[in-house]
């Protein structure tokens, strides 16, 4: 049992750099078995350093045969070794879902022998889980660059979503700091996934009884900071995978030093990019639910993202012609462009203005962040103001407003203290 507990130490602290662990979206139903994924998905949070505390989250060993400068487990790195068998990675599971310890399995592992050897032990966890032990809970399953197409195939059909990390977003990035990988390692088995994913839901519509293949999607993940790329090549990678891929989600993680004898890397004294992460993490979203275009937000003039703001608001500073926006009159499409308005704030908007013009007070008690908003939106009793003011001053008036509630926070907190 200590050896377990030993195991357990080394290879869930080793998974936590992969922030990939998304968890929802599944359809798997349960037909008899432990566990359901299907109604909601996982509920999941997560902590500072990315893991997911709703699912078990583990490499099946962190024995590796490359040596990629910017990964903990890489085969140079003097650091304690550790390997789960099959059953072991089986009885953890399904004790832990019984104690209500977890929702859902992560399961990942650093290449050992070859990338079949590792792919086939993965796939036999997932397959005795699902055939054997009965388990229908949510299972997130890494695709081992360089396993074969059988191997993954068969893989597809027992994990509710499968990811497999590009890690950099360039080629030549990669090579600098892993030169025994590549980039068509990666697409090669996302592009099959793919392939299949579309193949199963086309027999769904004609044949009955089709088996779910991946039915969670795709995900991959793109270290930043690593090596000196911008934040549109960033994006850029990761806008032309969801189009080819149709990816569920891309993550992005902000290199956190662990390299020190690596003279390209940042070294140990820098801190991870943090807010470099959410603001890509913030783009990413405007892409996929607010309808931005990625040259309106980034471009070859424009490459890095603002950091004393958020993208949206970035946007609206550098396109003032679009403002301000009517909230009685402009469409959906408008609205949710403006810094402060959220979809769902949108969509009470829209509805709300049908019974008559929205005034002030209302659109306070919408969830908007108001007091950012008003600055690009009139309303029924918007304030006239004689001269516009510019965006600059729009800008630093939002930023000290943020700063003196955050001091604001920070003095009410001390003093419930004493």
């Amino acid at each position: 049992m200590e050896r377990i507990e030993e195991k357990l130490a080394i290879l869930a602290d080793a998974a936590k750099y992969d922030v990939s662990c998304s968890s929802s979206g599944s359809r798997r139903r349960n037909n008899g078995g432990i566990g359901d994924a299907s109604r909601s998905g996982i509920c999941h949070t997560y902590t500072e350093d990315g893991r997911c505390v709703s699912l078990l989250k583990i490499l099946l060993t962190n024995h590796c045969i490359y040596d990629c400068a910017f990964c903990v487990s890489r085969r140079s790195n003097d650091v304690r070794r550790a390997a789960f068998t099959v059953g072991e990675v089986i009885d953890l599971t399904m004790n832990f879902y019984r104690r209500n310890y977890i929702e859902g399995l992560f399961l990942s592992s650093g290449i050992f022998k070859s990338a079949d050897f590792t792919m086939e032990r993965l796939l036999l966890i997932v397959k005795k889980l699902r055939l054997e032990e009965r388990y229908h809970g949510y299972i997130h399953l890494k695709t081992i660059p360089g396993a074969s197409e059988e191997l993954i195939k068969e893989a597809g059909l027992y994990a509710d979503r499968m990811s497999i990390n590009l890690e950099l977003p360039t080629e030549a990035g990669l090579k600098m700091v892993a030169p025994e990988k590549d980039h068509e390692s990666v697409k090669k088995p996302l592009a099959l996934i793919q392939n299949q994913i579309s193949t199963y839901k086309a027999e769904k519509k004609i044949i009955k009884q089709v088996p779910s293949f991946v039915p969670a999607g795709q995900s991959t993940q793109l270290v930043v900071g690593a090596t000196p790329k911008t934040d549109f090549e960033i994006m850029q990678v990761a806008n032309t995978f969801y189009q080819d891929y149709k990816l569920k989600r891309v993550y992005y993680s902000g290199y956190i030093p662990i390299n020190d004898s690596h003279s390209l890397l940042p070294q140990i004294g820098s801190a991870p990019p943090l807010l470099r992460e959410n603001r890509l993490y913030q783009t990413d979203w405007l892409l996929r639910f607010y309808g931005f275009k990625l040259e309106e937000l980034l471009d070859p003039a424009h490459q890095q993202l603002d950091l004393t703001v958020d993208p949206k608001l970035s946007w609206a500073l550098r396109n003032p012609q679009f403002f301000p926006v009517d909230i009685n009159r402009a469409n959906l499409k408008e609205i949710i462009r403006v810094p402060g308005i959220g979809r769902q704030s949108a969509m009470k908007i829209i509805h709300a203005r049908k019974f008559g013009r929205l005034y002030a007070y209302q659109l306070q008690k919408m969830g908007l962040a108001f007091n950012r908003a008003k600055h690009f939106i009139s309303y029924a009793d918007a304030p006239f103001i004689l001269g516009a003011p510019s965006m600059e001053t729009i800008k630093q008036a939002i930023l000290s407003e943020s700063t003196s509630k955050y001091a604001s926070k920070v003095h009410t907190h001390q003093l419930t203290l004493f």
